[in-house]
């Protein structure tokens, strides 16, 4: 009994692989049909087997980009807004960019002194909510300008962020 059901579901599964089984002969006339109309460049063919009318573009053609214009939308830029005071520096302008955070002043200025060597006028600000030294490398007052001077330096400081200080 268990022989007669497994040979016939063998056969049912072997009717229904071969009963889906596509015509080589439709593919190889519609390549042809194609190849045929290769030089135009949209044409109807008409299908023999189902009597519909499918269209053949031909290919797009690249061609290469001579000029592109990027226009950067800085309002959409995040500025982060945090109560800090200026602990070393000169003061901080409507908006900064922070290059470094420290829960360790000594690590902060240690950032500072190497960002002042190599020729910026860096400052240290701190955040009693947070508890967070922030290394400040440049200050606005235009966020055009500050999100300019952000992008230049995530090159070296890929972690660079916008400060909006509301200072004490």
């Amino acid at each position: 009994m268990k022989k007669y059901i497994l040979v016939c579901a063998g056969l049912a599964l072997a009717m229904a692989f071969t009963s889906c089984k596509s015509s080589e002969s439709a593919y190889r006339k519609m390549y042809d049909a194609a190849k045929a109309n290769e030089d135009v460049g949209v044409s109807a063919i008409t299908n023999d087997n189902m009597g519909e009318e499918t269209v053949v573009v031909a290919p797009v053609t690249e061609r290469p980009i001579t000029e592109t214009t990027v226009t950067d939308n800085y309002d959409n830029v995040s500025v982060r807004q945090e109560n800090v005071r200026v602990v070393n520096g000169n003061g901080l302008k409507n908006f900064s960019v922070v290059v470094g955070s420290f829960s360790v002043d000594a690590n902060a200025y240690g950032l500072q002194d190497k960002l002042k060597n190599a020729g910026y006028n860096a400052q240290v600000a701190y955040s009693e909510a947070r508890r967070m030294y922030r290394v400040v490398v440049a200050t606005f007052d235009s966020k055009v300008d500050a999100v300019r001077s952000r992008n230049d330096f995530r090159a070296q400081y890929p972690d660079a962020w916008l400060l909006s200080p509301e200072i004490k």
